[in-house]
């Protein structure tokens, strides 16, 4: 239905900012919600971040974070609507991880948007390491 191509990730300071992208393979607006988590090494997924790509000018987009990263990381997508971006900024050594683009068929799935069975699509992963 869809394949999801994560970039943008790489080594950087604390403190500092990475912006990833997920690049979708075909139009996504008003289609999918759209998921970003990560997952460190013997540690679970977690969510991180989503939008629903509302095409709806007056009602917009809907958004949601993780508590750990809502001041720090803002979700958005292109005017093309088949990008996602995660800008992260004032990265912490505990950001770092693999960090995952997902995608769920229609709108983000209510109190449940950050459990990983409720995705459909998965990208490959982009890791993003954050060092003191």
């Amino acid at each position: 239905q869809v394949q999801l191509v994560e970039s943008g990730g790489g080594s950087v300071l604390a403190g500092g900012s990475l912006r990833l992208s997920c690049a979708a393979s075909r139009n996504i607006r008003d289609t999918y919600c759209m998921g970003w988590f990560r997952q460190a090494p013997g540690e679970e997924r977690e969510g991180v971040a989503a939008i629903w790509p509302a095409s709806i000018w007056s009602i917009g987009s809907s958004t949601y974070y993780a508590d750990s990263v809502k001041d720090r990381f803002l979700i958005s997508h292109d005017n093309a609507n088949n990008i996602v971006y995660l800008q992260m900024n004032s990265l912490k050594p505990e950001d770092t991880a693999m960090y995952y683009c997902a995608a769920s068929r229609g709108r983000c799935p209510g109190g449940r948007w950050y459990e990983t069975h409720e995705y459909n699509y998965w990208g490959q992963g982009t890791q993003v390491t954050v060092s003191s």
